[in-house]
């Protein structure tokens, strides 16, 4: 962390902590806020994870959840009052502050010191304090470093474990991901010390799903998966109206676009899907192929190397189209990556 010192001078003492994240809060997002949530408490400070949005129900299982604050209009007065009595503001698992969404303009004119703590390339916050690192395997794994770097290994407990694995395991997608390093591991096996249930968590985030979802898979498989073996990539589109007609919930489209990137032969994979506000576009690819630099070009989002995405005012229908116009460009470096 840069000026490591001057963040141990302003932690020395209790403070007011308003720990937030991106908006749909994935496993590492929420995994992230709680455990230093848990772990700033544990320090005598005064904490409230906030967060833009709701997240799946498969993540309600964590340590914290009940207390974390989701933004709203009905929320809002309660979320500006945290944030702007907060002496400190954390900022966990997202580079630019449009990915609060309403929160943003709270967070922008907040008198509290900030402290960045993310994996993704290219921040754009210009926070106090930063700890930084775009090849660390998930944001969890920068919470555990900072316990550690405080000399606090000893405050770590079951329940920070968990949620420090959760986030982990889901970002590396379960260690196969080429950001799975040896620290990543490293820190994956210090967490068996501490008497992590691995299969109990595993199973609560990919083995909790409705048999609305599993209807709603086979029929998305069946029906929606293009596959465009000219361009080794795969792809799906999602309406509304299907989302609907399955009763899809929040978190049920999620691992969708893997599924894509699981058939042999494919280096580029997609989903887009149509939600009431904007339409979200997630990417994957294996080998050097940069979707990052794809969603950042082409639909103005980002991410990582090999897993990026986005969300545009716009239709699926003129998504699909730009997505399918943008591929011929592509041809040459996907036809040449190296999937093995």
């Amino acid at each position: 962390m840069q000026n490591f010192e001057g963040y141990q001078q302003l932690m020395s003492k209790p403070r007011k902590v308003v720990i937030t994240t991106h908006h749909n809060p994935d496993a590492d997002a929420l995994g992230s806020s709680l455990a230093l949530d848990r772990y700033l408490k544990k320090k005598g400070h005064q904490t409230q994870v906030i967060v833009p949005s709701e997240y799946p129900n498969f993540l309600y299982w964590m340590n914290g959840n009940g207390e974390v604050l989701v933004y709203s209009e009905a929320n809002k007065p309660l979320c500006q009052r945290h944030i702007q009595e907060a002496e400190v503001i954390f900022c966990l698992d997202f580079s630019a502050l449009a990915r609060l969404q309403g929160l943003a303009e709270m967070v922008r004119d907040s008198a509290a010191k900030t402290v960045l703590i993310d994996h993704h390339k290219h921040p754009e916050i210009i926070a106090d304090f930063v700890f930084w690192d775009d090849k660390a395997s998930a944001t969890a794994e920068l919470i555990y470093q900072l316990i550690d770097l405080e000399g606090d290994k000893l405050l770590m407990d079951k329940k920070m474990g968990e949620l420090i694995y959760a986030g982990i395991v889901t970002d590396t997608s379960s260690f196969k991901h080429s950001s799975t390093s040896k620290n990543a591991l490293l820190v994956t096996a210090e967490l068996m010390d501490l008497g992590i249930d691995f299969n109990k968590v595993q199973r609560l985030i990919y083995d909790s799903h409705s048999a609305d979802r599993m209807f709603f898979l086979g029929y998305v498989l069946k029906e929606k998966l293009k596959v465009l073996p000219e361009y080794r990539t795969a792809y799906f589109t999602i309406t509304q109206d299907e989302l609907d007609t399955y009763h899809a919930e929040l978190g049920d489209t999620e691992g969708l676009v893997n599924y894509a990137l699981s058939i042999k032969d494919i280096a580029l994979a997609a989903v887009i899907i149509e939600r009431n506000d904007c339409v979200k576009i997630s990417f994957r690819s294996v080998g050097d192929f940069a979707v990052n630099e794809l969603a950042q070009r082409h639909f103005g989002g980002g991410g990582h190397q090999n897993a990026a995405g986005c969300n545009c005012s716009t239709t699926v229908e003129k998504i699909e189209q730009d997505f399918l116009s943008l591929l011929p460009q592509y041809k040459e470096k996907l036809l040449a990556q190296n999937l093995w």
